[in-house]
């Protein structure tokens, strides 16, 4: 018995893929930073590449390097940190293209040699990129300009349309190049801010664009753990770190392999919830390194059975919502103890 499983759903992925694909009506290069946000960056780029896929975006050099020795020669890998001083040899013997954030970046890029690249224009978010009144203009190995919406969740939100335009302007200046804007919540934001491709993460992996659940955006990773003990317990006891839950009645109690140390958030309880046995129940208690509790009273739960954490039967955004963060993290705080099964 395994546990604690990350199960990922690469037909789903890939139907997510063709779906943002549609909602935007520009070319999808998928964003799988941080391994594929904890999905694993290989097998999901490989799905994604039958799925068509070309260009990717990843944060780190390293992470480049990794995908380019596992994918190949074909697609084109871009580094969101830029040509980080150090890193120009690495990345030009992988064929990675940096995304230019500065003038050191651009001179050192350069300076060693450096071929195709891309270049990140700030627009207000007040991150990476050049501003706007500092952009260079066009040069040889230049094949790509971006930027990145700070509010795409909110499309209520009047800075998306300041950024917009604001990148509009800039985008002028690059007849030849591709332009690239939307991040995930930027899909669904309109046609003009589509430029010539999109860049999601989050919506390829099952979360939402606005943070909630979305019926267009299919689940992907489902977290289960199995149950190690059931146990009665007597109206007035306690269960967990510091008398975290006290029972006004005599309960049921599952106690399942899953804890802070695979990922499961502490700040889950006690608003989370979890499914077992056909039902949503509540979480209980404090979560530990290890373990964590549901309430079971009534339902027929025996060792070993499956306890799920979010996936097909709790929306992922539910779950980080009750978490009080958001799914990013939700999916990045699985750690390498729980195996991921495609």
């Amino acid at each position: 018995m395994i546990p604690a499983e990350l199960h990922i759903d690469l037909e789903a992925l890939a139907r997510n893929y063709r779906r943002l694909e549609a909602v935007s009506g520009r070319p999808v290069h998928p964003v799988v930073k941080a391994d594929a946000y904890g999905l694993g960056a290989t097998p999901v780029a490989r799905r994604l590449l039958a799925a068509g896929a070309r260009t990717f975006f990843v944060a780190r050099a390293a992470e480049g390097v990794r995908l380019r020795a596992d994918l190949g020669p074909e697609p084109d890998i871009y580094v969101l940190d830029g040509a980080v001083a150090g890193t120009e040899r690495a990345l030009i013997e992988a064929d990675l293209r940096p995304v230019l954030n500065h003038g050191d970046q651009l001179r050192g890029w350069r300076g060693a040699g450096g071929g195709a690249c891309g270049l990140q224009i700030d627009t207000g978010m007040n991150r990476l990129g050049f501003r706007p009144e500092n952009a260079p203009a066009a040069f040889g190995g230049l094949t790509l300009v971006m930027s990145h919406l700070a509010c795409a969740d909110d499309p209520a939100e009047p800075m998306n349309r300041r950024q917009r335009d604001a990148f509009a302007a800039v985008a002028a200046r690059y007849p030849d190049q591709i332009k690239s804007f939307a991040n995930s919540g930027g899909c669904f934001l309109g046609d003009d801010y589509g430029f010539d491709a999109v860049r999601p993460g989050i919506c390829l992996y099952g979360g939402g664009p606005e943070g909630r659940p979305d019926p267009r955006i299919a689940p992907v990773a489902t977290l289960t753990a199995r149950v190690l003990q059931v146990r009665d317990v007597p109206a007035g006891e306690t269960v967990g770190y510091s008398r975290g839950w006290v029972a006004d009645r005599p309960a049921r109690v599952a106690l399942f392999a899953a804890g802070y140390a695979d990922g499961l958030l502490r700040a889950y309880s006690p608003r989370g919830q979890a499914f077992v046995s056909g039902e949503l129940r509540p979480l209980i208690g404090r979560v530990s390194m290890d373990v964590a509790a549901v309430e079971v009273t009534g339902l027929d739960v025996v060792d070993g059975d499956p306890v799920e954490l979010f996936g097909r039967h709790i929306a992922i955004d539910d779950a980080a919502m009750a978490a009080g963060t958001i799914a990013y993290e939700l999916l990045t705080s699985i750690t390498n103890r729980v195996p991921r099964i495609y």
